[in-house]
Order: structure tokens, then sequence, then C-alpha cells
């Protein structure tokens, strides 16, 4: 940004005063090609207010801007184009990552304020399926993020472990369980149930009241059902904890659905006393009509609560607890009426901190253009897709570098980053379709060739004995590809912002794809170890890539090997 503001204070002494320096300084972009400058500046929006035509004004004033940083200033069909000193922003940029190394693009705009992120949110009794993969991944990068721009971050997993579901597993069990199936194998044997059920219930309409019914037992604490209930829960939470390991996330709070079970009559209580709560056909709602939303359903005619009841109790709690400044929803975008109400519903209680929720939606995970489905037993298991990529690591290991020391270590951390790294380059709104094949690739643009691209940097600075940190010295570029890996580290701290200020994970993806791409184009056509004067130059390049990267895969939650 230090250039882009140098840019913009050159070009106000020639601009009329009532255009303020931050909107010259928003106007400023990286033009398309590079061989049209670093920085532009469109004059258009000047042409009513000088009254003549955007490429004269670019012509004059491109001849009247000096800096010692600027190489070269041109005007191009009304933009003016700014060539940025190389070896000047060179030694600034691999300086300052040299310096900070993997404190490259940390940023204080958090000032230290907390960010709750909800995510993953399986649901017990259930198998972690690759429905789950969209949640778990890209809450765990925002976490990730948001931590690297200052914020302290709160990651909470609020468990589905509370619902109707329950009722219908536990009739289900009654019905045709076997216990000893279920000690033997219990996510496979519960899924196994939970299909049968619905099955049976196309037919069958009195098991759909049996599972309200147990619920309902649920509910008010019968000592039956809370006992399979809790086996249920503790079965499923050894098979998460196992691939949230697998996949290196942690989490601070597994406070689910069921830890707000006693809140949640706080919530209708306030609700009474601010005059909000309505019967509407025996149930308790609260009106959204004057915001043309649909009613916000707070409780059942039988009494039995909601997941909205259960999320205002959730955001009163966290508010109360962590003191937030924002609380961030990594949740699918077919529940984004659902916290459209759940926002609004707290703005009607009084709460100013409601406008701090913020919904982070995405598209589905989908199989053969269709949702995956646990009713109807259509789901893919996550853990057998991480193992599958695992496996396809090391066959790819054992096939290119057989005496590698740690072959499964490594393995895992490119399998898993392959399954990783398919999701983030996503746009989080774009659904994806289930593809096994596409997901462990190891070249084009993947999380392997990022890997790959990382590990082959750091290979170069082992063999010039300067792994650990190459000395500063004075960098100089000597061809573009040179040039095109320094203005890709500059932009580093920039993407780091935008990704946050978006929610877009995949933003941090493609930068980590264009850097790789930039510096094995420089790799095919340079000898970076041929001992001339250059040799420190390239070197502390090549150190300021592994670095860039390093923490670039950090932040998408992938490791990075420096051996493959």
């Amino acid at each position: 940004m230090k250039y882009e503001k140098e840019f913009a204070k050159a070009l106000q002494s020639h601009i009329p005063e009532e255009v303020e320096w931050s909107t010259i300084l928003q106007a400023i972009e990286k033009p398309k090609y590079a061989e049209h400058g670093d920085l532009a500046f469109p004059c258009f929006p000047l042409a009513k207010i000088k009254k003549t035509s955007p490429s004269i004004i670019a012509s004059n004033m491109s001849k009247q801007l000096q800096s010692p940083l600027f190489e070269k200033v041109e005007a191009v069909g009304g933009y003016i184009n700014v060539f940025l000193n190389k070896n000047t922003l060179a030694n600034d940029v691999i300086g300052e990552i040299l310096t900070k190394k993997n404190e490259y693009g940390n940023l204080t705009i958090g000032e230290q304020e907390t960010v709750t992120i909800d995510f993953s949110s399986p649901n017990i009794a259930k198998p972690f399926s690759m429905g789950h993969l969209r949640s778990t991944v890209i809450g765990n990068s925002l976490a990730h993020l948001y931590t690297k721009i200052g914020y302290r971050t709160v990651r909470i997993n609020h468990l589905g472990d509370w619902g109707t579901q329950f009722g219908k597993l536990i009739a289900a069990y009654k019905h045709w369980g076997d216990e000893e199936k279920v000690k033997a194998n219990p996510i496979k044997e519960l899924l196994s149930l939970y299909v049968k059920f619905h099955e049976e219930a196309e037919t069958n309409l009195q098991l759909e009241q049996e599972g309200r019914e147990w619920f309902k037992k649920l509910e008010d604490g019968n000592k039956e059902a809370l006992t399979l209930w809790e086996w249920f829960q503790e079965e499923s939470l050894k098979e998460f904890s196992r691939i949230y390991e697998l996949m290196s996330i942690s989490f601070d709070s597994y406070a689910g659905e069921a830890f707000y079970n006693d809140k949640m009559e706080h919530v209708v209580q306030l609700l009474e006393k601010k005059q909000l709560l309505i019967g509407s056909d025996s149930a308790q709602i609260v009106s959204l009509e004057n915001e043309g939303l649909p009613p916000c359903l707070i409780k059942k005619a039988d009494g039995a609560t909601l997941y909205a009841t259960r999320d205002l109790a959730a955001a009163l709690y966290r508010h109360n607890t962590y003191k937030f400044q924002q609380s961030v929803y990594v949740v699918g975008n077919e529940q984004s009426l659902h916290f459209k109400q759940i926002k609004l519903v707290l703005e009607k209680m009084g709460y100013s901190w409601a406008n701090d929720l913020i919904h982070v939606p995405f598209g589905m995970m989908l199989k053969e253009g269709k949702k995956m489905s646990t009713r109807k037993g259509k789901v893919v298991l996550l853990e057998e897709v991480l193992h599958n990529s695992i496996n396809m690591a090391l066959q790819m290991i054992e096939l290119k570098n057989p005496n590698l020391k740690n072959k499964r270590d490594v393995a895992k951390k490119i399998g898993v980053g392959a399954i990783i790294f398919h999701d983030l380059k996503n746009d989080r709104m774009n659904d994806i379709e289930f593809s096994l094949e596409d997901m462990i690739k190891f070249e084009g643009e993947t999380g392997p060739y990022v890997q790959y691209t990382n590990a082959r940097a750091y290979s170069i600075l082992r063999k010039a004995h300067a792994q650990d940190e190459v000395n500063q010295c004075s960098i100089m570029i000597t061809c573009s590809t040179e040039w095109n890996i320094v203005t890709q580290l500059r932009l580093f701290p920039t993407i780091i912002k935008r990704a946050v200020h978006n929610h877009d994970p995949s933003q941090i993806a493609k930068y980590v794809i264009d850097l790789s791409q930039a510096f094995n184009k420089y790799y095919a056509e340079v000898k970076i170890l041929e001992e001339t004067n250059g040799k420190h130059s390239r070197l502390a390049i090549v150190q300021a890539v592994h670095i860039v990267l390093e923490e670039g895969l950090r932040l998408l939650g992938i490791e990075a090997p420096r051996e493959i």
C-alpha cells in the first residue's frame, strides 16, 4: 500500500481540491497487463470536473508526476500508468519478508477484539460426511485469517446434538436396534437405523409420531431417552475427534445445541417482557411482517422449542461470555433466511450488537447434481475420502521419491491438503460436484502443486546451505520473471485483507497458485544457484517465496512439507 499512497500523493496536487485523497487512493488499480505498468489511475471521473476528455487529462498529468519510486509514467487511453522502480520496490518487499518471516502480512486491524466463529457443527449419531467439509475448512481458514489481522478468535463447534431427529433415532433403535452391533460399529449402525426409520415411515405414518414423542421425552428428561442420547453422543465425538485430528483442526468450544436447553426459557421470557411474542395456531412466534419476512417460530404447539429459540439463546450467551466484536456463522446458504430472522428478532429486542452477527453462506457439496442426504443414505464419508487421498499421495511418493524420510507423514500432509485446497480454491458461494478424481489430482491448480513448489524452493535453499536464513543483501532485478515474483509477493498483505473482508479463503488459494506459477517459471528460466554476482539476490527471492507460500498454505489450514 506504500506505493499506492505515494502515487495518490503525487496525483493529489494535480487534481481539484473537491476530490479527497481517500477517493484518489481507492481509484488506483493494478493494470490487467504487465506491459501497462504496475499501478494505474483512471481519469474518467475527472472529465466532468475539468470539462475535458480523460485522455487529455491523463496526458497532461502524466508529464508532471515525479517520484523517486517511479521508473516511468505514461498516459494510455484515459489512464495514467506508473511503472515502479524495480530495485527499490524489490529491496523493500524482500527485505520486509526476510525480516518478518511468517509474520509478513500480519495486520493490527482487529486490535485484539474477539471474533467468535461457528463452523463445522456436524450432527451426532450421523457420519461425518463430505457435506460437512465446506463449513469445516472455510471456517478453519477464516479463523486463521482473523487471527492474522489481529483478532482474538474463538472457534465454536455448535454440534447438532438435539432435535426431533434424535427422537426418530431412539424410536428406530427401540424397533430394530442391536446393542452389540452398535457397539461394534456405532456410526455406521446408527446411520443404518436412521435410514431404515425414514424408509419405514413412508408407509407407517405412526413412526413419525413415535419419533416426536421420544424427542418430547428427551426434552422432559426421561431417563431411558437421555441414556441412549448420551451414548450416541459419546460414540459420535470419538469419530469426530479422529477426523479433526487428521485435518489438524481444533476448537475452543464444543457447546452444541443441547448446551442451550436451560437457556431458552430465558429467551422466551425476554420476548414476552418486550411484548414481541404472539400466539399463532397454538404456537408462539415473533412477527417479522413489517420487515417482509415470514414469522420467526419460537415455540411449537406442543411446547417444544426450535432452532430459532436455540440460536437466540446462543447469540445472547456468546455476547455475554466473549464480548465479541463480530460473531461469524459459517453455515450453508440454505439457512440465509433463518439468520436474517435471528438478527431481526435480536434487533427488535433492543440489542444493537445484532448487526455484529455475520452469516457466511456457501454453496453445497453435490453428488450427481443433488444434495447429499443422510436420511436417504446418500452420503460420502469424509474420513474415507481423506484416507483415499493420503494413499494416493503415498503411491506418488513411492514412485517419485522412494527414499524420502517420513513418507507416511508427508503423504498425510499432501493427501489432506489436496482435499482442503480443492474446496477452498472455489468461490464459497459456488456449489461443488463431488469428484474424488478431481479432488486428489496432484497437478494443475491444486494443493499438492503449491506444496511441491514450496518444497522445490526449500530444496534450492538447502543445496545453497541457506535454508535457515538468507543474509540481507541488495536485491537486483535482472529479468521479468523476477519482477513478476516481487509484484506477487508485494500483494500478499492486500490479499489477506481482502480475503477477510469478503470472508473468502479462495482469495488466498488463488494467490498461492499465482505465486507458485510465477516461481516455477523463474525456476525454469534462471540458473538460481549459478556462482555469479546475483546469486545472493536470487536466493533472497527464493527464501521470500518459501516464506510466503508456507504462510499462505497455513492460512488455508494446510501443512507444507519441506521435502516431497
